[in-house]
Parts: structure tokens; C-alpha cells; sequence
């Protein structure tokens, strides 16, 4: 009963932790990303709701332009941004063990337990978010986002937020986080 209860603990604890996005960010030290003043999207989100598709493209036009950046027309724009978003089925397999496990050294023997195995299938989402510099056509920046999708419409958009919030954070690099 006690492994029961741990196992069971445990699983719950992963849940839990599956409800932040897990975020991380590169980009080309090289960039001068002082000199970046503006932007154009050159391809929004492909998401499975127009949504969706709507609140990540507010949610970083509104991180991009809270640090000085204004959106413009992509000809006129000193880096564009690519952004997509992907999801694929995952799986966990947990397995539980319960009853009497005797044995060890000068037992001698092995009682009866029990097991029980739980397959749960779910979808993570990721969202890529690319930056490209117009004048050069090299990429100067990448964000990714990752989480379980969740059944409800507002734990997905506040997912979408949390993972737009984590991935611009200390955007442009090298600046502090931002409050």
C-alpha cells in the first residue's frame, strides 16, 4: 500500500509539472539585436484553431513591441518572424506494485503482490517561433515552447501566454528579465 501510495504521489507530481511550458531560446551571438528596431510577420502559426492562432501572434506582437519594436510591412521590416506549431501523441506506461514483497537476504522466499499497468496516451503542442534578418536572410533568434495540451480552451490559452511570456523573458538577449 505504501509503494501505492508513492507511485501514486508521484504521478501526480508529473502532471503537475506537465502544466509549464518547458521553453528555450538560441540565438546567433553575432546578431546586433540594438540595431533591430522592426518587424513583419512572413508566416503566422498554422494552429489547429484560428483562435489559437490569433492569441500567439498577439501574445508576441505585444512582447516584441513592449521592447521597442514596431510591426511594419514585411519589404521595410528588420526581421521577419516564422512561427509554427506542432503536436505529437506521447505516451506513458506506469505501473504499480502492491502487496506483499518478502524476500532478501535470509528470507528465503517471495510472497504474492500484484500488479497493475496504466497506459495514458496525450498530446504535447510545441510552438517555434523564428527570427530572421532581412538584410543578411540569417536567423538570429529561435524560441521554443512545449506542454501537454490540455482538455479546456482556457488552460490551453493561458498555457499559450505562459510559454510566450517564458520565451521572451530576457528577449533581446543579453537584456534583463523582464518584470
Amino acid at each position: 500500500m505504501k509503494h501505492l501510495a508513492l507511485g501514486m504521489l508521484l504521478a501526480t507530481m508529473l502532471v503537475g509539472c506537465a502544466t509549464s511550458p518547458t521553453v528555450t531560446t538560441d540565438h546567433d551571438p553575432a546578431a546586433q539585436f540594438g540595431s533591430y528596431q522592426s518587424y513583419a510577420w512572413l508566416k503566422k502559426p498554422e494552429a489547429n484553431s484560428p483562435l489559437i492562432q490569433q492569441r500567439i501572434v498577439s501574445a508576441v506582437d505585444a512582447k516584441l513591441q513592449a521592447r521597442g519594436w514596431r510591426q511594419v510591412a514585411e519589404p521595410s521590416a528588420d526581421v521577419v518572424l516564422v512561427a509554427n506549431v506542432a503536436t505529437t501523441q506521447k505516451q506513458s506506461i506506469d505501473t504499480f506494485y502492491n502487496g506483499p514483497a518478502w524476500g532478501g537476504w535470509g528470507w528465503g522466499g517471495m510472497g504474492m503482490g500484484s500488479a497493475s499497468t496504466t497506459v495514458r496516451t496525450y498530446d504535447v503542442g510545441t510552438l517555434i517561433v523564428d527570427m530572421f534578418d532581412t538584410k543578411t536572410k540569417q536567423a538570429v533568434w529561435r524560441g521554443t515552447a512545449s506542454a501537454t495540451v490540455p482538455s479546456s480552451v482556457e488552460k490551453a490559452n493561458t498555457l499559450v501566454q505562459a510559454g510566450v511570456d517564458k520565451m521572451f523573458a530576457t528577449f533581446p538577449p543579453g537584456s534583463a528579465p523582464a518584470k
